[in-house]
């Protein structure tokens, strides 16, 4: 068996947690990506990988490193982002500190644990000499906060064969050293409604489009009700729907003759984007056959889709296999509810798997990751590894 060195990935985490990497889609004018890709591609130059850093848009950079198997053997694919969210209110959000045994910072748990334990299994790999047959893929990307530009530049790459086409996936999404295998997808719809303006004194002219909004908002609680009612998926519980945002009317003394409306619906397996279009459009058909006045239209504006790994595949068995042998308990299993690039992978067909350290404080005001589990989850990986590709 292939040893890490855990104090190596706690330094690493440490020396990336100081690098600024806020994602410019959340706050303008941030750091992004560039400086951490950069560190990144350093070290996996420096352990002899070949490495591919591969701008997205402009600063905004996906760090990939290659570990050629001899040929013959099974390709894995690591997965993990380095951007992060706003650092606002934080007192030292790029110290890194490391203090009783956690690693505290912006990005510590979210995600840079994880991309510093990937490192430092690799760097065991390199150090070891053993000549694996199957390839190993690094992929640390730019922009998993806000729209995922790089790991969709990733599945692009390797539909293009720029990159191997691997035979599964990691993704390493802090996960408290469980085995993550399903988390919830999401759907972003704007309904549109229709009114006539007309001054306000004018009742027989005007529609209130704000008005006939109301009827679809009373139409989306009775939808949620249904919802949390209805089948729960085993891992997920139900999907739901929320109003999250609302506009309309002109001023005061005018009937408005558009109002609309932005919903977020939260979905689980196999829940898609049809199933959603085809709950709005069902709403939208009966409010109009109930009043012939009411004119509305929908569509959908994003869409990500859930995912849940097949706890079957040789991905899952194996990963299970070296979180017992590492922890010295059977793995569990974990669900996530909110969303991950996970999905991207399951969706071009790579069986996918989600593994990451302990810690809190994702998107919090004090975030950590604990150093002992970045130790244990560098053991996986270079175990996963060392059984996968062969």
């Amino acid at each position: 068996m292939i040893r890490t060195d855990n104090s190596l990935a706690i330094r690493i985490a440490q020396d990336l947690v100081r690098i600024d990497s806020v994602n410019p889609d959340l706050v303008p004018s941030a750091a992004g990506e560039a400086a951490a890709s950069h560190a990144i591609c350093e070290l996996m130059r420096s352990w002899g990988l070949e490495v591919i850093e591969r701008e997205l848009k402009p600063g905004r950079l996906n760090a990939v490193g290659i570990l050629r198997g001899s040929g013959g053997g099974r390709t894995l694919l690591f997965n993990g982002h380095t951007d992060v969210v706003s650092v606002t209110g934080m007192a030292e959000p790029f110290a890194g500190t490391l203090r009783d045994g956690r690693v505290y910072g912006r990005g510590a748990f979210d995600m840079k644990g994880s991309l510093a334990a990937t490192l430092a299994a690799t760097h065991a790999l390199v150090q070891s000499g053993v000549r694996l047959r199957g390839d190993v893929v690094f992929t640390y990307v730019a922009d998993e906060e806000y729209a995922s530009i790089g790991t969709e530049g990733i599945v692009a790459d390797i539909r293009t064969g720029l990159l191997p086409r691997p035979d599964a996936a990691i993704n390493t999404e802090p996960s408290d050293l469980k085995l993550g295998i399903a988390h919830k997808g999401f759907a972003w719809a704007e309904i549109d409604a229709h009114g006539m303006a007309a001054h306000g004194s004018r009742p027989d002219l005007g529609v209130d489009a704000i008005v006939q909004m109301g009827k679809v908002l009373t139409e989306i609680g009775a939808l949620q009700q249904r919802l949390s009612a209805g089948d729960k998926h085993r891992l997920l519980g139900t999907g739901s729907v929320h109003a999250s945002l609302i506009q309309g009317g002109r001023e005061l003394s005018s009937y408005p003759d558009r109002c609309t409306l932005q919903i977020e619906r939260r979905t689980v397996p196999p829940e898609s984007e049809q199933t959603v279009a085809n709950e709005l459009g069902g709403i939208l058909e009966r409010l109009a056959a109930a009043d012939p006045a009411f004119s509305a239209a929908s569509r959908i504006t994003f869409v990500r889709n859930p995912w849940e790994a097949d706890v079957q595949s040789a991905i899952a068995r194996l990963t299970s296999a070296a979180i017992e042998r590492a922890t010295g308990r059977a793995a569990e299993h974990s669900a996530f509810t909110g969303w991950l690039d996970s999905a991207l992978l399951g969706d071009a067909g790579i069986p996918t798997v989600v593994f990451g350290p302990s810690g809190e404080g994702a998107h919090a005001l004090d975030e950590w990751v604990d150093g002992a589990s970045l130790g244990v989850c560098a053991q996986v990986y270079a175990d996963v590894i060392e059984a996968f590709c062969g």
